[in-house]
């Protein structure tokens, strides 16, 4: 008989600020059957600055641990500790007491990098024997204070899509700009919640998908700060290198030379960013002025990977009851980088039970 889908929920302690965990190990140490049960599985990070790439993408890379921390690292330093975040800058954030701005971790860096590298919050992997899944974390310590995180994993054998809707999410009056989608004004969690209770729901994923028609456009889940989501991102969306030109500024002494300094700056240290990617990803060096080409021609959707989907996991971890695997600071967010003509966008939401 086939066995039923189970989750798992693993705790994880970095050991540094970016690292890659392994947990297929931990999932053995669980359950030493695991993979040998279940054809899939699904893994989910409750966080917004620690993901996981997509199997096609880590198998690309062989699974590499030095390839996959070279990717991260060319994004790095595109979106480099320090640099001028809004985010970071905690006498601005109103939404934090004095103590917590104390301790709250300075990591706007970390944020974008999970954003531009296209890390994801829940990934779907066949099961191979041998190949690692990483659970890759962009900000695991705080200082001297090593951060506490967690994962949930779900085995499977089959899926079915058992329900299908469409929801059009109103966008604001400026061009470039985000809705999180788990506003109540809004009310898309409300709604996926009464369609998961609704179909008896226990283990499975929400996709949400944007419509085929939209442009400049794109799905993340990531934490919805309001100086992040409205200053810092868009800032990336104008100009995806301001950051990285910022480091170079900063190291000059010679206020009346900056502004060509940095950009001569800009320029040689992108070279090393694009070869560092290309290393990372094997692509072939006659890309790389194409690649160069598309930074310096400003659109973000050149290169950041940016999704046009996202997934949520459903789990009812031994209650009997599904609900959303979310973290305390996740919201799937819908971003735009042009204004369409109705000031709408169209959102395809997928059911799926897990099997």
């Amino acid at each position: 008989m086939p066995a039923k889908p189970t989750d798992i929920r693993l705790t994880l302690q970095p050991e540094s600020r970016v690292e890659l965990i392994d947990v297929s190990e931990q999932v053995k140490e669980k359950d030493a059957e695991f993979f040998e049960s279940y054809r899939k599985s699904a893994y989910a990070s409750h966080h917004t600055t620690a993901g996981f790439f997509e199997q096609s993408f880590a198998r690309r890379l062989k699974h590499d641990p030095e390839a996959l921390q070279k990717y991260v690292g060319s994004f790095k330093k595109l979106f480099p500790p320090e640099a001028d975040y809004r985010h970071d800058q905690m006498e601005l954030r109103d939404e934090l007491s004095d103590a917590q701005k104390l301790v709250e971790p300075r990591n706007a860096d970390s944020h974008l990098t999970y954003i531009g590298a296209g890390l994801e919050n829940c990934v779907t992997y066949l099961n191979e024997r041998k190949a690692p899944v990483y659970f890759v974390d962009l900000d695991g310590t705080n200082g001297e204070m090593r951060r506490t995180r967690k994962t949930t994993v779900i085995g499977y054998n089959h899926e079915s899509i058992v329900e299908e809707e469409i929801l059009r999410i109103p966008m604001g009056k400026h061009p470039i700009g985000s809705v999180n989608l788990w506003d109540p004004r809004v009310g898309v969690l409300e709604q996926l919640e009464e369609r998961i209770k609704s179909l008896g729901l226990e283990k499975g994923r929400i996709s949400l998908s944007l419509a085929s028609d939209e442009k400049s456009t794109g799905l993340t889940v990531n934490e919805y700060e309001t100086l992040l989501m409205r200053h810092d991102l868009p800032d990336v969306l104008k100009n995806p290198l301001r950051f990285m030109a910022q480091r170079g500024v900063n190291m000059l002494r010679d206020p009346g030379a900056i502004k060509e300094k940095a950009k001569d700056y800009m320029k040689y240290d992108l070279v090393h960013v694009v070869n560092e990617f290309i290393d990372a990803t094997g692509l072939s060096e006659t890309k790389v002025e194409r690649i160069i080409d598309k930074f310096f021609q400003v659109p973000a959707d050149r290169f950041l990977r940016m999704k046009r989907k996202v997934d949520l996991i459903v789990a009812d971890e031994g209650t009997g009851e599904g609900r959303i695997v979310n973290g305390t600071y996740q919201s799937p967010i819908l971003v735009q980088w042009r204004r369409n003509e109705d000031r709408t966008r169209t959102v395809k939401v997928t059911f799926t039970r897990f099997e």
